[in-house]
């Protein structure tokens, strides 16, 4: 098959394709993704077929192509399920001394110094690395570590309590 066929192809045939995939799944998104890979399919396995019935081929890799996107889907939408179970099955008292201990972290964050906040926040919440934090501040990585250390130091005092 050569590029101009598989062009002409694709032309005729992938509205349809891809309205069959919406029909069968109601996501128009997925659709798309499933009629393109579809055809990437075919592109790849173009020796591995005569040029007999190529819609009808089309149809069937979509089709199958759709049924293992709605099972990884499945796979997926169930370990979120168990996971947000598993994240709900604790028991009263456990949540209660979670949530105090986020509003202990809360206002002990509230009240570290300027200086110590901002470099504990760049690097827990931001991801930064230290020499990244000093080279954004404009100061020393020794003057970051030290900060960090003291905020490390007064987060964990403030908390325990």
């Amino acid at each position: 098959m050569t590029r101009e066929e598989f062009k002409n192809i694709f032309d005729t045939h992938f509205a349809g394709v891809r309205n069959y995939i919406y029909y069968r799944s109601g996501d128009q998104e997925l659709a798309t993704d499933v009629a393109q890979e579809a055809f990437i399919t075919l592109w790849e396995k173009k020796s591995g077929f005569a040029n007999g019935n190529i819609k009808g081929l089309l149809f069937k890799i979509a089709g199958d192509l759709l049924i293992t996107q709605l099972r990884k889907r499945n796979v997926a939408m169930r370990y979120k399920a168990k996971a947000v179970d598993e994240q709900f099955n604790e028991s009263p008292e456990d949540l209660m001394a979670y949530k105090e201990m986020l509003r202990n972290y809360e206002r002990a964050l509230e009240n570290l110094p300027e200086k110590q906040r901002t470099v504990f926040l760049l690097s827990r919440m931001e991801g930064l690395k230290y020499f990244e934090i000093a080279d954004n501040l404009g100061v020393s990585v020794k003057a970051v570590e030290k900060r960090m250390k003291n905020a490390l130091e007064y987060l964990r005092k403030s908390i325990g309590n």
